[in-house]
Formats: structure tokens, C-alpha cells, sequence
């Protein structure tokens, strides 16, 4: 009996290890490569098939340099204006939204995230969206390793090539091309803070078409954008709230 528990034990840490050492790999590979696909795009597809709708899956990778600064600086004004100030994590971000999702449960409304860009990067590339005590972990995990390895630049690259835009809908050059009829290069800072006004549910919240929410949260990223004036990440200029 204990024989074949070591021998379960060895294979669980062989698997385990095995796990580990892959996880490894992406994250050095995705620091110089394209991430080919997330396990979100795979979720959303097998949601297409299982409700009729046709597979819809519109992603194109392009390089930093093909990103409009608008779209950048908009993603950074509206998601994590202390991008290059912390290691992954925004504490007292993090405090502020257990404060208000309490106060949000209380009254029987949808909770929201505090989470940086890195770890949002880190959840769309790795895992999947289901909320839980162990993808939050892992979330931290992956967030901590890919600020180690990865550069500010390169996550936030990450982040607009595979950040859902809407419905099957994936980076800044897909959304470019469906709502602006351009490339991502081009996108104005009107057109870039409307995107990223819709990146807390983008999939209820519509770029071709804001409502009130989306105008307002729009607005509010361009004066943002206009306080910052370029994507100096370096030397970010203090904030509204």
C-alpha cells in the first residue's frame, strides 16, 4: 500500500514538474513571439458552437511600432495608470475594489476588478476566465514571472494583440479593422479611448454603437489622455480620479 502511494506520489510530482516546466517555456517564448491563440478565444469558440452561432475568431498580431500611441496611451489611462510604477500588482487599487465590490454586494451589483495590466495580460495569455481562489493564484504566478522576464513594453504589446475587443473580437489591429475600417496605426484618440471605454465587458458594451456609459468613460480616458500628452511611460503625470 505505501509502495503504490510513493509511486502515485512520484507521478503526480513528475506531472506536476512536467506542468511547471512548460508553463516556463511559453512565458519565455511569448517574451519575443506571438501568442498564437488564449485559452479565452478557445472558450468563446466553443461557446459559438454550443449557442448556433458561427465561429467568429478575428485577430491579427502586429508589432508595438503598428499600434497607434492613442491605442496605447488609452489602454494605459483607462486600465492601469500606474503601469510602470509597480511589479504587477496595484495594492491600493486592489484595496479600493474590495471596499467597493463589498458595498456593490451589499446592494446586489455586479463586482469589479482591480487588476493591472500585467495580470490581466497574465490571465488572457494563461488561463481561463472563470473566476476562482486557484486562477487567482495562478494569476499571480504567471503576473510574477512575466514581470521578471518580460518588459513593460512587451506586455502591454501582449495586451493589445489579445485583449477582447468584442464579439470574437481580439487586439487592437482586429478592432481597427472592424469598427474603424483601418488599420490599428491609424486609430485617432477618439476612436483609441471609445475602445478601451468598452474593455471592462466588451462583449455588453459596444464600440460602433456607446451608449451613455461608454461616452461617458470615453470622455473621461481623453482628458486622461490629454493630461499625459504622449506615452511618456517613464514620467506619467498625476492622474484624475
Amino acid at each position: 500500500m505505501k509502495e503504490r502511494l510513493r509511486k502515485i506520489l512520484r507521478k503526480i510530482l513528475k506531472v506536476s514538474l512536467g506542468i511547471i516546466i512548460f508553463w516556463h517555456l511559453l512565458i519565455i517564448l511569448y517574451a519575443f513571439l506571438p501568442v498564437p491563440v488564449t485559452p479565452l478565444m478557445l472558450q468563446r469558440c466553443v461557446e459559438q458552437v454550443f449557442t448556433s452561432k458561427p465561429i467568429r475568431l478575428k485577430k491579427d498580431w502586429v508589432s508595438m511600432e503598428k499600434i497607434s500611441e492613442n491605442m496605447a496611451l488609452a489602454a494605459v489611462c483607462a486600465e492601469d495608470q500606474k503601469f510602470m510604477e509597480h511589479g504587477g500588482f496595484d495594492f491600493e487599487a486592489i484595496e479600493k475594489a474590495i471596499e467597493t465590490n463589498n458595498k456593490r454586494k451589499k446592494k446586489g451589483k455586479p463586482i469589479k476588478g482591480g487588476s493591472t495590466i500585467s495580470q490581466q495580460t497574465a490571465k488572457n495569455v494563461f488561463l481561463f476566465p472563470q473566476r476562482s481562489w486557484l486562477r487567482k493564484g495562478l494569476e499571480v504566478y504567471f503576473t510574477f514571472w512575466i514581470e521578471l522576464i518580460w518588459s513593460k513594453e512587451r506586455i502591454l504589446e501582449v495586451y493589445l494583440n489579445v485583449i477582447e475587443m468584442g464579439d470574437g473580437v481580439y487586439g487592437a489591429e482586429a478592432a481597427a479593422q472592424v469598427y474603424y475600417n483601418k488599420q490599428a496605426a491609424s486609430l485617432s484618440a477618439s476612436e483609441a479611448a471609445t475602445i478601451a471605454a468598452c474593455f471592462p465587458n466588451p462583449l455588453k458594451y459596444s464600440v460602433q454603437k456607446p451608449g451613455s456609459y461608454v461616452i461617458k468613460r470615453r470622455n473621461w480616458i481623453m482628458r486622461q489622455m490629454s493630461r499625459w500628452g504622449e506615452l511618456d511611460l517613464d514620467n506619467p503625470p498625476k492622474t484624475e480620479p
